[in-house]
């Protein structure tokens, strides 16, 4: 068992990866090897965040997923919206020949904080890391619309997603 910097019970030992609780994904342990080696150095700047650690799965098309789903929200009590995008709606996907997919977020149905986020596109995997950040920064549906994203491009579906939960989609 480790604490939130990695450290185990014995002082000046850390441990990551596969043998501390949590998924197994090398980019989990990749981010805990950080949070260890900045610890042990006496310069850590927060502990890990195991609520926020985005899941890849590298088939064709990709799933990719961070954060909770409707069926956690409800397991929760958490009232939610839903905003869903077909990538078909996305002029840069129809462009490369991928309009296949979807792309689904969840957030708070009061304050449109963003809870989850799915996708499932040929490019689902690079797509995440945009959801990764708008959570760690407890981002919110109506900010991320309202964020420029460069046209064409995939990442706009992240946007539409969120403008579809708030009721103002644009492109569909």
């Amino acid at each position: 068992m480790v604490d939130e910097f990695m450290q185990t019970n014995i002082p000046n030992h850390f441990a990551i990866g596969d043998i501390v609780p949590g998924p197994q994904l090398a980019h989990k342990a990749s981010h805990e090897g950080i949070i260890a080696a900045e610890a042990a150095c006496g310069k850590a700047h927060h502990g890990m965040d195991y609520s926020n650690i985005p899941s890849c799965t590298y088939c064709q098309p990709q799933v990719a997923s961070i954060g909770l789903t409707e069926q956690a929200c409800k397991e929760r009590g958490i009232e939610y919206r839903i905003g869903k995008v077909p990538f078909s709606a996305i002029g840069k996907a129809i462009a490369i020949g991928e309009p296949e997919g979807m792309i689904k977020v969840i957030i708070d149905k009061e304050i449109g904080e963003v809870l989850g986020v799915h996708i499932l596109h040929s490019e689902a995997t690079e797509l995440i890391a945009e959801a990764a950040i708008i959570r760690s920064h407890e981002g919110i549906a109506a900010s991320v619309k309202e964020t420029i994203h460069p046209h064409p491009t995939l990442s706009e579906s992240v946007m539409e997603a969120m403008a579809a939960a708030i009721g103002e989609p644009i492109n569909f």
